[in-house]
């Protein structure tokens, strides 16, 4: 399948990320959020994050402007059924992307594909709630989506060999690399990634160390270039507890139960950078770290 238009479900972080780099790889993008704030912040957020591209040299000042002038957005979920291509990027919460789907399904046009950004919920799942499970898959950005050169492609059970071909196509032309996973709680980069994050926390939480010897340890020791208190406040703290439920339910193994401390932040609404607060303070100059 030719696609040439797509259709972006969410606006914020991940999805502002996702329109951007389809804008530049030359696809039309009609952006999609509940807000017009949300839609003109993410807008912002591009054409930032553009500029900063021109002035680091990586793309030039028309290529800009033409990304730009490729995005579109729209307040009617409803406007994307006539893409080629659907990517749902909206909060890590099944039963919020099932909703999205099931308001799209009467307004889509026959052949176009439908692929959820999710980190970790089963694209099995999410595709059986459609009409066309097999023109259905997981397409899993990195964040940050302009500069991680990753995307994990999940085909679910019933994802057929034409839809998995056009997303390799898809993939590439983005100039990015894909990596197959297979349709298993949190796939292959959450999979490894958040029981070390989770164990992190752990090891605060036992008084191992404080935030800022944790971060220094791994990224000093590891060479990790971020700290896993850092990262995990640059993830946000609720998507992180809401994967590691995933892997806990899906795998009813004990060595991904999230740890107690990671779920007080999410309670306490410290959910890292987003709210100015989690394991670092965000709201000074610089990050401070709150344990």
């Amino acid at each position: 399948m030719d696609i040439k238009t797509v259709g972006i479900v969410g606006a914020g972080q991940m999805g502002n990320g996702i329109a951007h780099v389809f804008a530049l790889a030359g696809y039309h993008v009609l952006l999609n959020d509940i807000s017009q704030e949300a839609l003109d912040r993410g807008l912002a957020v591009m054409r930032k994050n553009l500029e900063r591209q021109v002035s680091r040299e990586k793309i030039s000042a028309e290529d800009r402007d033409a990304a730009l002038a490729r995005i579109s957005t729209t307040l009617k979920l409803t406007d994307l059924g006539n893409s080629d291509l659907i990517v749902e990027a909206a909060s890590e919460r099944e039963t919020i992307k099932t909703a999205i789907f099931e308001d799209l399904q009467p307004h889509l046009k026959p052949n176009t594909i439908l692929t959820s950004n999710t980190s970790s919920i089963s694209i099995t799942r999410l595709a059986s709630r459609t009409d066309r499970p097999e023109r259905f898959m997981g397409l899993h950005f990195m964040n940050p989506v302009p500069m991680m050169k990753l995307v994990e492609l999940i085909r679910g059970i019933a994802t057929d060999d034409d839809t998995y071909q056009s997303l390799l196509k898809v993939v590439a032309s983005l100039g990015k690399t894909a990596a197959i996973a297979e349709d298993f709680p949190a796939f292959i980069v959450n999979r490894v990634l958040l029981p070390m994050i989770n164990e992190a926390i752990y090891t605060l939480y036992e008084g191992v160390g404080n935030v800022q010897s944790i971060d220094t340890a791994l990224k000093l020791g590891a060479g990790h270039p971020m700290g896993p208190l850092e990262l995990a406040d640059f993830i946000g703290l609720d998507t992180c507890l809401a994967i590691m439920h995933v892997l806990h339910e899906g795998l009813a193994d004990t060595k991904y139960r999230p740890c107690p401390l990671l779920v007080k932040y999410v309670d306490a609404g410290w959910l890292g950078r987003k709210s100015g607060r989690g394991f670092y303070d965000y709201r000074g100059e610089t990050p401070v770290p709150t344990r």
